[in-house]
């Protein structure tokens, strides 16, 4: 056996066509091909003697490793390439590279933030790999001001429309807005959509999402379509998986209280004079009284 083989997707991965995950759909697929047959997973190649090939184009050597923090602005695709007939912009479209990059991180088309852009399939991997547990961080603006128990519904997990409870999460209040608030939310998983779906559960209509965190990457003053190269210190600490250095956050440090509605009256109602029957109370004919909430 040659000691420089290694698995298809990884190589596939290394010349930067994608995570491994995605690499091995490509072989699913029976797109893949070592010396003219098509590969199968668990298969090795060596990428400098065996010609390995994609939808029929030979793979290059190993490339370059690029990482790029970009901030993804709303009504952007997260993808490098649109569906036919989708004519929409994407992240490709904002990074003028002849590379080929691939998002880590996606965002939905309605929301805002960092995604990492690079062609190193191996970090690709490890920052969106469910058992690395990689956390992401954003800050929310909901439409409305939550309370303490929804706050509290949302740290310990949602159920879902489709079933799916959400796991465990970080979220605090951070500043309030209006009749809304912006909130603090940090995600040790990364279902599709999942801030959207829990909040609407919950009742918190969301008006935006900016994603300020993934890993140890931090979006810093980067504005909406704006990117940089990272540096070598914040490449290594993604690959070294250094916990995430915390950052000072201005938090709410009163309480949230929701302005009154006909449920949450100030003027709270005497209870009826007559006893219930079945559970049901009965009218009472006596002018009820009305006393101030203290």
């Amino acid at each position: 056996m040659n000691i420089m083989e290694e698995r298809i997707q990884k190589i596939l991965a290394q010349a930067g066509l994608g995570s491994r995950r995605d690499c091995e759909v490509y072989i699913i697929e029976g797109r893949v091909k070592v010396n003219g047959k098509i590969a199968i997973i668990g298969e090795k190649a060596d990428p400098l003697i065996d010609k390995i090939s994609v939808d029929g184009r030979l793979i290059k050597p190993p490339e370059e490793k690029i990482y790029i923090a970009l901030h993804k602005p709303r009504f952007v695709l997260s993808t490098v390439d649109a569906e036919k007939g989708d004519f929409r912009k994407t992240v490709k479209d904002l990074i003028p590279l002849s590379e080929r990059l691939y998002p880590v991180g996606r965002l939905d088309f309605e929301s805002e933030g960092l995604i990492l852009m690079t062609n190193d399939g191996d970090l690709a991997q490890k920052l969106t790999h469910p058992s690395q547990g990689h956390s992401k961080e954003y800050r929310v603006l909901l439409s409305r001001q939550p309370d303490s128990e929804q706050i509290a519904t949302w740290q310990r997990g949602v159920v879902l429309a489709d079933g799916y409870k959400t796991k465990r999460a970080e979220v605090r209040v951070e500043s309030l807005a209006g009749k809304g608030a912006w909130v603090r939310v940090i995600l040790h998983e990364g279902r599709k959509r999942q801030i959207r779906e829990t909040a609407i559960t919950l009742g918190l209509p969301v008006v935006r999402i900016i994603r300020v965190r993934i890993g140890n990457l931090w979006l810093e003053n980067l504005k909406p379509s704006e990117w940089r190269y990272l540096t070598a210190e914040e490449i290594k600490t993604l690959k070294e998986d250094e916990p995430a250095k915390p950052r000072k956050v201005t938090t709410v440090t009163k309480p949230v209280i929701l302005k009154p509605t006909s449920k949450t009256s100030r003027i709270i109602r005497s209870k009826p004079s007559l006893p219930a029957r079945d559970g049901v109370p009965r009218k009472s004919f006596r002018k009820p009284t009305l006393r101030r909430e203290k």
